[in-house]
């Protein structure tokens, strides 16, 4: 594939977004200074990248953008919100032939939440081709999916249980897909999906390319690579587990006083938007209640609701409609909101992982964000098992905390000032 030429002449009459101008951690600037043009992507997917806002790869897409438009099988692992949606979306895109109208690549993702945005994203890095994407998730009417196919969507976007009832339709020609990419790959390849995983790789071509990405690989995944994949390259960005922009704080407190401490940190906090955790749906929905009740504005998100009512929470959250969101670790996987720079938990995981993916929603690409713990007394040995296994710190929350580290303004006033010492010496 020839690389687009060294020149901006291409950006001529496109429109990018306003320029983010808040300091970004190494997590997203270790790189080695290359641009997008530099790995002979599509001259028309740079485009829709360029209108989206996106100004040079991070790590994880210079290590692996150049593996995948060569065809390699690929297992990369890298921190939550550091690119890794960009990792995969651009060379898919790049790779497919808009004269082919049969699918082309399957992009999986564990949730319908996580499927809408994928499929969000790749409609707008593909706006400037003929490449149709075709949204596969339960909640909607399967023949609309069908007919999605069947009027040449060229990439699939897809949850593992209706790509496999889709896929299965004898109507629907396999044979042309030649990529596949496993978004959140270890959920993918956990006991809930490997089953419905492994029937959709008996139907796809044994030649596919396959991906798979993920923030942690436990040790099941390798019987999966070992059957499936070819020689794959192994690519690792990260040198720790949590993001170095999100600073984590605990609150011990009493059940009976975690409302009145939320309430507290509500006051206090200067809060763009905030994403707030329960361990059951019930909570979820007492606590958003209860958080109305206290005359902020929330929304609730859970998988026991109608889909259409998830969507709407889902879409008007991402828009800022709504400061506050009360959810499961539903909205863990790989959800990108950029305004979020608050992530609470108000019943602390059980698990590390859970751990991991939630405080994820902050700090988004390199940014600064907080994570807050509300601890009961039960909750203190997971919470040093989370320390242990991630290898992280969490600090007890002061009584007034630095704005520089999550809010957005005073991140770029810090950053001017800098700058400006630099130029004086």
């Amino acid at each position: 594939m020839t690389c687009a030429v060294a020149d901006d002449s291409w950006k001529s009459g496109l429109t990018p977004p306003v320029k983010d101008l808040r300091p970004r951690t190494s997590d997203v600037t270790q790189t080695r200074g290359m641009s997008y043009q530099d790995l002979c992507l599509k001259r028309d997917i740079l485009k829709g990248a360029y209108e989206i806002g996106w100004e040079e790869p991070s790590p994880i897409q210079e290590d692996t953008i150049p593996l995948s438009l060569h065809g390699r099988d690929l297992i990369a692992r890298a921190k939550n919100g550091t690119g890794k949606t960009g990792a995969f979306c651009l060379p898919v895109l790049s790779k497919i032939d808009p004269a082919i109208e049969h699918p082309q690549a399957l992009i999986l993702v564990p949730t319908r939440e996580l499927a809408m945005q994928t499929s969000h994203t790749c409609t707008q890095l593909a706006k400037h081709t003929s490449i149709k994407v075709g949204l596969l998730m339960g909640g909607s009417q399967m023949r609309e999916d069908v007919r999605a196919i069947l009027h040449g969507a060229q990439l699939l976007v897809a949850t593992p249980g209706r790509a496999l009832d889709i896929l299965s339709n004898q109507n629907v020609k396999c044979d042309t897909i030649k990529m596949l990419v496993l978004d959140e790959a270890d959920k993918l390849l956990s006991a809930g999906f490997i089953q419905i995983v492994e029937q959709l790789m008996a139907l796809l071509p044994s030649d596919k390319q396959t991906l798979l990405y993920s923030a942690t690989f436990p040790a099941e995944v390798k019987s999966f690579v070992d059957k499936y994949l070819k020689d794959p390259t192994h690519v690792n960005t990260m040198n720790e587990l949590t993001l170095k922009g999100v600073t984590q704080y605990y609150a011990f407190v009493t059940e009976s006083k975690k409302v009145h401490c939320l309430n507290t940190l509500f006051s206090r906090l200067c809060i763009n938007q905030a994403i707030i955790f329960c361990n059951s749906t019930q909570r979820v929905e007492l606590l958003a209640k209860k958080i109305t009740d206290l005359g902020y504005s929330c929304f609730y998100i859970h998988s026991k609701m109608q889909q259409q009512h998830r969507n709407r929470v889902f879409h008007d959250f991402r828009q800022g409609v709504c400061r506050n969101l009360v959810g499961t670790d539903l909205v863990t996987r790989g959800i990108d909101v950029q305004g979020v720079n608050v992530v609470i938990n108000f019943d602390f995981p059980s698990r590390s992982e859970s751990y991991l993916h939630r405080i994820g929603r902050s700090g988004r690409y390199g940014h600064r964000g907080l994570a807050i713990n509300l601890i009961t007394e039960d909750d203190r040995h997971n919470m040093a098992v989370v320390e242990r296994e991630l290898n992280t710190q969490i600090l007890p929350i002061p009584r007034s905390i630095d704005p520089s580290l999550y809010v957005a303004e005073a991140q770029i006033n810090e950053k001017q000032s800098e700058d400006k010492e630099k130029k004086e010496e």
